[in-house]
């Protein structure tokens, strides 16, 4: 099966900027978080699974790297994947580019393991990623 991905788009708002009308670097994480939460769809994480499920992935390490600045009117490009996973955890990664002229702004990744709540224990991840997305099983290489 193909490595789940989606892209979005985002609009820089007056609140995501400082005086400069440069985006603040927090505001770079909301933007993840979007995506994320939009990947979250594909991989069996969507919102109303977790409702039910109880079952929720929560960020355990975010890597971010700011190579140029996006500014205020901006439409960011925003694609994420599931780039591995463990029985335990997983990574997503992220790139966001500008609209336009392509420009790349930020690459991050983020881990994330799977909790059950209300008791704050982790979960193994679901068994059917080994086989809908082998190629991305850190385990066994």
């Amino acid at each position: 099966m193909a490595t789940p991905r989606i892209r979005t788009e985002i609009q820089v708002m007056f609140f995501d900027t400082d005086c400069a009308g440069v985006v603040h670097n927090i505001a770079y994480l909301r933007f993840i978080e979007v995506a994320r939460t939009l990947l979250g769809q594909q991989i069996g994480m969507g919102l109303d699974d977790m409702s039910r499920t109880k079952e929720y992935p929560v960020v355990v390490r975010t890597e971010i790297d700011y190579q140029r600045p996006a500014t205020l009117g901006d439409t960011l490009i925003v694609d994420g994947w599931l780039d591995s996973f463990s029985q335990a955890k997983f990574w997503c990664a992220f790139e966001l580019r500008r609209r336009g002229d392509d420009t790349l702004l930020v690459k991050s990744r983020q881990s994330l393991a799977l909790v059950r709540m209300p008791e704050g224990r982790p979960v193994r991840l679901p068994a059917v990623w080994r086989d809908e997305y082998s190629e991305l099983a850190t385990v066994g290489r």
